[in-house]
């Protein structure tokens, strides 16, 4: 019986892991497809596109103050002791200065009736209708810049990954050529044409590369999660790169000069739709000095009874009514002249702010054109030092199988190689991100 449990156990257990693994999914996305997905489940972007829509629904408020109000009422009052009134004496031909007391009224009272309001004309009413396109769009533009930003470092973490990858090959190339070289080294050794200290260095130079690969398989597995974060994908599933960089990802059309336009930079929209929401804010609080201009309606029946019969005929007393209402503000402490200078003190701030992101625009664009041709040189540079070096170690390789060389020349010429490897990719992961910096300078990604 323990057996047959164990046996259930094990087969449940197994069960459950297999069905969690096949929940996984595997996604083999591109650049672009991973930049699409995050816009549809990056949290940051989710909530910027949900911010739009709490502002439609801001503006229908907004729209709510221009149009009539409407509200119907209905009561029934049952005066356990009718209220008791006071009247003088006098008119019945009592003392003067004395007072009767008598009740009016009955016992049930009933009532019901519609009232009705529209507002004319409120400048504060009137500016916010106005400025309601304007939000809609500061809302869209946060939005876009949002989005903005979460693809530009989607790209950088993708060529961060996509070079890890290249990098990763590289290694297993040279591991398996030092692994090829240790089994010659051991050969010429057993064979008496090499040193047992010229096996040695080969087998540490091959040991500091697989220590090499096991943290660049760890570096690399970070890069991923924090690329799934980044992109709101789960972090169980599984992501798969398909987009190699290489050269061809470099070009120079990007530096072609044209008429730079600051309105294409997004966060130069942004700030120019706040400064005009700032405008709205103090003209607001400008036209409050002016009078509120309300009508007002009403239509009401109300009936008494003596007994609660309301619905048993009887009379119904009808009241109706149109008012007009004018209110003036007249003097409220300063509190609206306070309003309106610190409105203006922001739309200056926000002028200040534009003025400085233009300076700060003009500075990045010419630093991420400099760092691009610098790295794109670069990079240039470092693959022709890499072939080099691939081919000194040939070179240094045969001399050293052929007995010639010695095992200080081939370990040298094999870390040259490495180092030029590395610096070959660390170039070309460098210029792919000057390339990032240099099209969101220019509003071009």
């Amino acid at each position: 019986m323990k057996k047959l449990f164990f046996f259930f156990l094990s087969f449940t257990i197994v069960h459950l892991s297999q069905a969690q693994e096949d929940k996984k999914s595997v996604h083999e996305f591109s650049l672009d497809q991973c930049v699409e997905f995050a816009q549809k489940n990056n949290v940051q972007v989710k909530n910027s596109l949900l911010a739009i829509e709490v502002q439609a629904q801001v503006n229908r408020e907004i729209a709510a103050a221009a149009l009539p109000t409407i509200n119907s009422s209905t009561g029934v009052v049952n005066y356990t002791k009718i209220p008791t009134s006071l009247l003088p004496a006098q008119i019945f031909g009592g003392p003067a200065g004395t007072f009767i007391p008598v009740q009016f009224g009955t016992k049930y009272n009933a009532n019901y009736g519609v009232n009705l309001q529209q507002l004319l004309f409120d400048g504060q009413v009137f500016i916010a209708l106005q400025a309601r396109a304007t939000s809609m769009k500061l809302q869209k533009q946060n939005s876009a810049l949002t989005q903005e930003i979460i693809k530009a470092n989607i790209y950088k973490i993708y060529y961060q990954l996509s070079a890890s990858k290249t990098q990763l090959n590289i290694l297993d190339a040279n591991i398996s050529r030092l692994g090829a070289l240790a089994h010659d080294a051991e050969i010429m050794y057993k064979n008496g044409f090499a040193e047992k200290l010229d096996v040695d260095k080969v087998v540490v130079q091959l040991n500091n590369l697989e220590t090499e690969k096991i943290k660049a398989n760890n570096s690399v597995a970070i890069g991923y999660m924090g690329l799934k974060m980044l992109m709101g994908m789960p972090v169980k599933d599984s992501l798969v790169l398909t987009d190699v960089i290489n050269e061809k990802s470099l070009t120079n059309d990007i530096l072609t000069e044209s008429d730079f336009k600051y309105d294409v930079r997004k966060d130069f929209q942004y700030l120019s739709t706040a400064k005009k929401m700032n405008e709205f804010n103090v003209k607001r609080y400008q036209l409050s000095y002016l009078p509120t201009v309300a009508l007002g309606g009403s239509y009401s029946k109300n009936a008494q009874r003596s007994k609660f019969d309301f619905l048993e005929g009887g009379n119904w007393f009808t009241t109706s009514l149109i008012s007009l209402n004018v209110s003036l503000p007249i003097f409220n402490g300063f509190a609206t002249d306070a309003r309106i200078k610190r409105t203006k003190i922001e739309l200056k701030q926000t002028e200040n702010q534009i003025e400085s992101l233009k300076n700060s625009i003009d500075n990045e664009i010419t630093q991420a054109k400099l760092n691009y041709i610098s790295s794109v040189a670069t990079v240039k540079f470092q693959k022709s030092n890499m072939e080099l070096a691939e081919r000194v170690y040939q070179q240094t390789k045969k001399k050293f199988e052929a007995g010639m060389g010695s095992n200080t020349e081939i370990s040298s010429s094999q870390a040259d190689l490495v180092s030029a490897q590395n610096n070959y990719m660390n170039a070309l992961y460098s210029a792919l991100i000057a390339k990032v910096d240099l099209l969101k300078a220019t509003g071009k990604l």
